[in-house]
């Protein structure tokens, strides 16, 4: 792996391998997929409502579908506990990934 002796990665292309590794389970992939899909609604409803209460609701949704499957299913802690951006990212490619059929849903 290519991380350095800190625990970072030299790109985000490192870390997404390291990511992809991590949500090897076809339930925690589909639970981050739904939860990512969760969110995308809770953003549209807070834009046609400006409601503040939708990105809680967003938030709550994507991370909660997610970890979820990490605890349940991977047996392991997510990886947004310790690169959060990184992770909220890989979380978005995967995501894409999944509609293009590159990796199994």
């Amino acid at each position: 792996m290519s991380a350095t002796a800190q625990g970072r990665y030299r790109s985000f292309d490192d870390f997404y391998r390291y990511y992809l590794s991590e949500h090897r389970t076809p339930w925690c992939r589909r639970l981050h997929f739904f939860g990512s899909l969760g969110a995308l609604f809770c953003l549209a409803k807070l834009v046609a409502t400006l409601n503040p209460w939708w990105l809680v609701a967003a938030l709550v949704w994507g991370y909660g579908l997610a970890w979820a499957g990490h605890f349940g299913f991977e047996r392991n802690r997510p990886a947004s506990f310790r690169q959060p951006l990184y992770s909220f990212a890989g979380d978005w490619v995967m995501f894409r990934d999944i509609l293009l059929n590159r990796i199994p849903f």
